[in-house]
């Protein structure tokens, strides 16, 4: 009999579970929490270790520097937030936590628009581009509940600081389980030979959709999961350049600030080829279910097909 597929859970339910695993082993872990550790699932090690758990309402500036303090006694400092509040300190992350270059690991949910029914306003499309412009951070966007438990695992083991952007709605699980998490490697899911999507988080899954759709068209796609934001795995990039010659980008968010503009740069230096981009244009989300408003956005398989059709004609010539 074929085993059941695991049920779909969020990337933001590992991060609790995964600290407390990793206390329970030695770590000397401590957690800063800006009111919302339910939603992070971060209250479930503050549970276990009421004394490491430490809340600081909604005050998100003086949550990462008060784990920058935390850090600079030697602790393994976890900060969760919203994606889209932890903006709010973006000089404290700079001042005290880059610069240093401090034991921080910030893991936080909602990230994107796919927060649904929260709105606009609790929607983060600006984060990635925010958090890979300060030096000495890593940023990681998981593609599901079994790499977000690893990436928490690899922050935790690596000094120095990380930025781990989780979602909200519960997405299909493509990993088994205990798979590792290589820090700055793309993951080949798919190999292909006419053209190459990349992507992370929540499109990793609708770039295996389309890749589907265009082999039912005979076209052989290669689908790489860039989880790792920063740094970026550029040797995976230009060998998916040179042998697919043709690159589409899958992102939930803006377009032009994101995964596919760190892609293009690097493949404009070392090897151009002919490139799409669905991603957040310039707006803003509305209020809704996760599908609809990522339906809205247009962040679908669909367009991800559409997009790695142009990609291949314009390679055609």
């Amino acid at each position: 009999m074929t085993a059941a597929a695991p049920a779909p859970a969020a990337t933001r339910e590992a991060l609790g579970p995964t600290l407390i695993r990793l206390r329970q082993e030695g770590l000397d872990i401590v957690v800063a929490d800006a009111d919302l550790g339910k939603s992070t699932s971060a209250r479930k090690f503050g549970e276990e270790f009421p004394e490491r758990f430490f809340t600081f309402g909604v005050a998100e500036q003086n949550m990462v520097s008060a784990a920058a303090g935390m850090a600079t006694l030697g602790h393994v400092v976890f900060a969760s937030t919203f994606a889209v509040f932890l903006e709010h300190a973006f000089d404290q992350l700079r001042m005290a936590v880059a610069q240093p270059k401090l034991d921080v690991k910030l893991v936080v949910s909602h990230g994107g628009v796919s927060t649904g029914e929260d709105g606009a306003s609790a929607q983060s499309i600006e984060d990635i581009a925010l958090m890979s412009s300060l030096v000495n951070f890593r940023v990681i966007v998981p593609a599901d509940v079994i790499e977000a438990e690893a990436a928490v695992e690899v922050a935790a083991r690596t000094p120095g600081p990380f930025y781990i952007r989780t979602s909200r709605p519960k997405t299909v699980v493509l990993y088994p389980e205990g798979a590792r998490f290589r820090l700055g490697e793309a993951d080949l899911l798919r190999d292909g030979s006419e053209v190459t999507i990349v992507a992370c988080g929540l499109m990793v899954e609708r770039a295996l959709l389309a890749a589907d759709a265009l082999d039912g068209e005979g076209v052989s796609v290669r689908v790489l999961n860039m989880a790792t934001i920063r740094p970026l795995d550029v040797a995976a990039l230009e060998e998916a350049a040179r042998e697919t010659g043709a690159i589409v980008v899958a992102e939930e968010h803006l377009v032009h600030s994101g995964l596919g503009a760190m892609c293009a740069q690097a493949l404009a230096a070392r090897r151009p080829v002919p490139m799409e981009f669905v991603g957040v244009d310039d707006r803003y989300g509305e209020s809704g279910t996760s599908l609809q408003v990522l339906e809205l956005m247009g962040l679908t398989a669909e367009r991800i097909t559409a997009a790695a059709r142009r990609a291949v004609d314009r390679k055609r010539g």
